[in-house]
């Protein structure tokens, strides 16, 4: 193989290291060192999360054969992680772990990125080859799926450019319970193809918070839904923030013991705010396996990767399934995009005002991007300066004039009556413009 003459090159050069890998597939199949070599030399691999899932991943790819990795993680560590983390209590969760994982396998190089996904910009996630998920979050989930989807672009024919193409493992385990499974955006079904697999949260009648609670989950939830909003008014909770679940856990005592009702934790507090379900590592261990297999056979090419849904039940004895699902032509995240026609007059702020009242986005507070270039970003607040002055600027001019092309943005949508952050890929077609056609707008009509 070349060597890779400057970063663009990567997709290129990966691309033949499949072709050359699926070649040499069949009953003389071998991956030789020259293969291995490849692997190690090419391929980047991101590893969201490092919990317990995480953790257990970052360790089976490096073990593997990958030696180029990085992990992102917003989490300290915590006594109650200790079950299944690398130790050192308080320090993050991913620098720990790439540590960790360092001293026992030579030769791999581990970046550990202790930040919010939300806070990397989009480039960030373009440089990886694959984009392996160990998360505990559907939220987060949702996210880097819409990042990953984000960088696919589709031809005339709308189908799918494959050096467009970013892959993503995704693992999952819930108690006894777990998943794995490949996401090919624009090939195979795509998470949001499939949200509805993701049973809702249990919630919990507010007048049974506010008048009879029962047990300790009734008194954290009061703290969290009906203390919270009367006391900070329209400040947002985040349970990401140690001080606000410190209020909420204070909160909940004082209830607690107004009725007598025990079990308040700050572990359980975390648990009931932000849905966590006990993690066991012999579920975690498994399912890692799963991905970290999926990832080598999408790099090596040496067997089908698993472009189904594998489920896993450790509960009541052992049973593993494949389900297959069909994709979601009319996906708003892995398809092409929604159509918007605009006039070529229109401003960046009318764009952006366009989006929060659009029924199929309802983006508010809304950061827009045109292919590497940020027209317009909501934060930080230097950046937001810097921007500023787009927003008078019509849309036509910041994206070069062109006729019809595909911008990102990026807010805060309302799904299922929650607010969520929202990656959304719009196409967007200026009438009156240059070549074209009523044919052209005439689908978004």
């Amino acid at each position: 193989m070349a060597d890779l003459e400057a970063p663009q090159s990567k997709t290129r050069d990966l691309d033949k290291l499949l072709l050359r890998a699926g070649n040499l597939v069949g009953p003389d199949f071998y991956p030789g060192a020259e293969l291995r070599d490849d692997i190690r030399d090419y391929v980047r691999v991101l590893v969201v999360g490092a919990g317990g899932l995480g953790c257990e991943l970052l360790k089976d790819l490096a073990l593997s054969g990958f030696r180029n990795l990085d992990v992102i993680d917003m989490d300290r560590i915590e006594v109650t992680n200790l079950n299944r983390q690398l130790e050192d209590v308080g320090k993050p969760k991913a620098e720990v772990a790439a540590k960790r994982v360092m001293e026992r396998v030579s030769g791999v190089e581990i970046v550990p990125h202790f930040s919010r996904i939300e806070d990397k910009e989009l480039d960030f996630y373009n440089d990886f080859n694959i984009i392996a998920l160990g998360l505990d979050s559907i939220e987060a989930r949702r996210y880097i799926n819409g990042v990953a989807c984000g960088f696919l672009e589709y031809d005339e024919d709308d189908t799918p450019r494959r050096e467009t193409i970013k892959p993503m493992v995704d693992g999952g385990t819930e108690g006894f319970k777990g998943h794995a499974r490949v996401i090919v955006p624009g090939v195979t079904p795509c998470f949001e193809c499939t949200i509805w697999l993701f049973p809702p949260q249990v919630k919990f009648p507010l007048c049974t918070l506010a008048e009879t609670p029962r047990n300790a989950a009734h008194c954290i939830e009061y703290a969290h839904l009906i203390k919270w909003p009367e006391v900070h008014g329209g400040k947002s909770f985040d349970p990401d923030e140690p001080e606000h679940m410190k209020w909420v856990y204070d909160e909940a005592i004082k209830r607690a013991e107004l009725f007598g009702i025990p079990g308040v934790t700050y572990s359980l507090t975390q648990g009931v705010v932000k849905n966590i379900i006990p993690a066991i590592a012999s579920t975690n261990a498994i399912i890692s396996a799963a991905c970290a297999l999926e990832t080598l056979k999408i790099v090596s090419g040496c067997s089908k990767t698993l472009a189904n849904y594998l489920t896993y039940n450790g509960g009541e004895g052992l049973h593993t399934k494949v389900t297959e699902f069909v994709r979601d032509q009319d996906c708003l995240v892995c398809g092409p995009g929604i159509l918007i026609e605009l006039d070529t007059s229109i401003t960046l702020q009318k764009f952006i005002d366009m989006l929060e009242e659009h029924p199929k986005l309802l983006l508010s507070k809304a950061s827009v991007k045109h292919g590497k270039d940020s027209l317009y970003m909501q934060a930080p607040p230097v950046l937001e300066e810097m921007h500023r002055p787009n927003l008078s600027k019509p849309l036509y001019d910041l994206m070069g004039r062109v006729q019809k092309d595909t911008v990102h943005v990026f807010g805060t949508a309302l799904k299922n009556e929650e607010k969520q952050s929202s990656l959304t890929k719009l196409r967007v077609v200026f009438k009156g413009a240059d070549g074209v056609t009523d044919m052209d707008t005439a689908i978004g009509a």
